[in-house]
C-alpha cells in the first residue's frame, strides 16, 4: 500500500513537471507568434518591461490562491484583502505623518508592516473558518470577501485613499539596474520562495497531502487544521504584498479596485496545472501561466479593433477550455492507469 502511494505521488510530480515544460513551450510559441504578428511593436525592451510590471499584482494573488487550491480549497477573497491592505497602509502612513505632511521612513515602514500583518490576519480568518468552523472554502472566502470589501469601504468612506508620500513609488515604478521592474522582481522572489517551500519543506509536503486526501492526512498524524490555516495565511500575505505594490504604483488605493482579477487568478492557477480537486500542481507552473496571460493581454492591446469589453469574455472562455482540456487529460491518465 505504501509503495503504491509513493508511486502515485511520483507520477503526480512527474506530471506536474511535464505540465511546466508544456507551459514553457506554450509561452515561447506565444512570444514567437507575437514577434511575427507585431514585430516592430512587440519585440522591444519596453514591451517586456511593461509585461513584467503589469503582472505583479494579480500574479502574486495567483501564487497564494494556487497554494489554497493545491490544499483542496479556493480563495476568492484575495483581491479584497489586497485592497484592504493598501487602504490600511495609506491610512496608517497618513496618521503617523501627522502635521508634518510627508511621513518619515519609519512611518512608511510601519504602514507596510501593518499591511503585511493585516494580510496574514485576513488569511488566518479564512483558514479558521474553513478548518475549524468547517465552512466550505468557496462559501467562507465569498463571505470574507464581502466582509473585507465592506471594511475597506468604511475605512475609505467609499472614495479613493491617497498615499501621503511618493517615496513608496519605488516598489511599483522603479527598475533595478534600469532594466528589471521592481514589481516583477518581487513577484519572482515570491515565486522562488513559495516554490522552495512547496518542494523542500515539511509544510509544502503537508499542503500537497492534505489536498490529495484530507482524511488520510489526518490519520497520518498531520495537523490538518494548522496546515489549512497557514496555507491561507500565505495567500493573505501574497495578497497584502500585491496591495502594497498597487498602492505604490497608483499612489492611491480603492476598495473595489481590480475586481476582474478574481477570475484571472483562478484561470491562471488552473492553466498552471493545479487541480481544482487539490493535491496536484506546483508554483513554477503558476508563475509561467501568469506570464502567459499577461503576454496575451499585452498582445491583445496591440490590436485596437479588439475592444477591452471582450477581455472578460476571452478569459472566461479560456478558463472553460482549460478545464475541459484538463478533464480529458486526467480521464486519459485514469483509463491508462
Amino acid at each position: 500500500m505504501l509503495g503504491q502511494k509513493t508511486k502515485e505521488k511520483q507520477m503526480s510530480l512527474s506530471g506536474s513537471d511535464l505540465n511546466v515544460r508544456r507551459l514553457g513551450i506554450l509561452l515561447a510559441a506565444i512570444i514567437i507568434m507575437a514577434c511575427v504578428v507585431k514585430p516592430g511593436i512587440f519585440f522591444r525592451l519596453a514591451t517586456f518591461q511593461s509585461i513584467g510590471s503589469q503582472l505583479s499584482e494579480y500574479g502574486l494573488m495567483a501564487l497564494g490562491g494556487g497554494l489554497a487550491m493545491i490544499s483542496g480549497g479556493i480563495d476568492i477573497s484575495s483581491v479584497y484583502i489586497a485592497n484592504l491592505c493598501g487602504i490600511s497602509a495609506a491610512l496608517c502612513m497618513q496618521r503617523l505623518a501627522g502635521a508634518a505632511g510627508e511621513p518619515a521612513a519609519a512611518a512608511i515602514l510601519a504602514g507596510i508592516i501593518f499591511a503585511l500583518a493585516l494580510g496574514l490576519g485576513c488569511g488566518a480568518l479564512n483558514g479558521f473558518l474553513i478548518a475549524k468552523i468547517k465552512i466550505p472554502a468557496m462559501l467562507a472566502t465569498l463571505g470574507t470577501y464581502q466582509l473585507y470589501l465592506g471594511i475597506a469601504i468604511i475605512l475609505s468612506k467609499g472614495s479613493t485613499v491617497q498615499c501621503p508620500t511618493r517615496k513608496i513609488g519605488f516598489l511599483g515604478n522603479a527598475k533595478l539596474f534600469g532594466l528589471i521592474p521592481v514589481p516583477f522582481a518581487i513577484f519572482i522572489i515570491a515565486a522562488v520562495f513559495l516554490d522552495f517551500l512547496m518542494r523542500k519543506t515539511k509544510l509544502g509536503a503537508e499542503i500537497m497531502f492534505v489536498g490529495a486526501n484530507k482524511k488520510a492526512s489526518l490519520f497520518s498524524g498531520i495537523k490538518v487544521s494548522s496546515v489549512i490555516i497557514r496555507t491561507y495565511m500565505l495567500s493573505g500575505l501574497t495578497a497584502s504584498i500585491a496591495g502594497i505594490i498597487s498602492l505604490s504604483k497608483l499612489n492611491s488605493a480603492k476598495a473595489d479596485f481590480g475586481s476582474s482579477y478574481t477570475m484571472q487568478c483562478i484561470l491562471i492557477v488552473v492553466l498552471g496545472g493545479v487541480s481544482p480537486n487539490g493535491g496536484i500542481g506546483n508554483v513554477v507552473g503558476i508563475a509561467i501561466a501568469v506570464i502567459i496571460l499577461q503576454t496575451l493581454s499585452t498582445l491583445l492591446n496591440m490590436f485596437p479593433d479588439i475592444s477591452n469589453f471582450y477581455r472578460d469574455l476571452i478569459w472566461g472562455a479560456a478558463l472553460i477550455v482549460v478545464l475541459i482540456f484538463n478533464y480529458f487529460i486526467n480521464k486519459s491518465k485514469r483509463d491508462q492507469g
